[in-house]
């Protein structure tokens, strides 16, 4: 069983990437082989409406016909990942503009314009998604992340036929030292305790997930 995370932040040690390593060894701690991928590695766009995967018989009926450095981490994911683990940042309300362009590639083209809507991906991935954020949680709630949440969530179930999950590190430490940015609306102090004392609890947490999500195929 092959595991893939992808990393939707451009920090490559920091938070988001710390909560998928996690991730990654709990997979590996039931046995399953792990591989973590960074995006902003990778030089390539997001959708550009071609409608190419949407042509009737058409060769490319279901796969994205754009040919850039995600070409063979689409192909790699149809072809060799059993579980798929996406991790980003919350900017300005949403994912990172790196994780919405990859989604964009990944989902559109096996999506079936149906009544109900259908896809026609080749197979079942379990799915999970991390997010990481600076705000509280309960800002998170206040200000509607929720829906985002859930559309994504809808989105990555329907694709790929397993229901999917989310996982949440709120009000994250930003920065390895404070006193160096302009950043006066945060606490320092408050961060760097929140990072000490809650954010191992997070890790543990994804940690769990990498584990729950490697039982559950291996019992499907």
């Amino acid at each position: 069983m092959h595991v893939l995370a992808i990393n939707g932040s451009p920090r490559k040690t920091w938070n988001t990437a710390t909560l998928l390593t996690k991730a990654l060894e709990g997979a590996a701690n039931r046995g399953a082989t792990t591989e973590l991928l960074h995006l902003y590695d990778l030089d390539y766009k997001g959708c550009t409406s071609c409608f190419a995967c949407k042509l009737i018989d058409g060769p490319s009926n279901g796969r994205c016909v754009m040919q850039d450095e995600l070409t063979p981490v689409l192909h790699r994911i149809e072809a060799q990942v059993d579980v798929l683990i996406l991790g980003s940042p919350i900017y300005f309300g949403c994912m990172s503009g790196a994780m919405r362009s990859f989604l964009e590639r990944l989902l559109f083209a096996p999506l079936v314009y149906s009544q109900p809507p259908r896809s026609i991906f080749p197979k079942t991935i379990k799915t999970a998604i991390i997010y990481t954020m600076n705000v509280t949680e309960e800002l998170c709630q206040r200000i509607g992340y929720e829906a985002m949440f859930n559309a994504t969530e809808a989105s990555l179930a329907m694709a790929f036929g397993i229901e999917t999950e989310t996982l949440c590190c709120f009000d994250t430490y930003q920065f390895p030292d404070y006193t160096k940015v302009i950043m006066e609306l945060m606490d320092p102090v408050h961060k760097a305790a929140r990072r000490a004392e809650i954010f191992p609890e997070d890790c543990r947490r994804a940690f769990e997930m990498g584990v729950r999500l490697v039982g559950q195929e291996q019992a499907s």
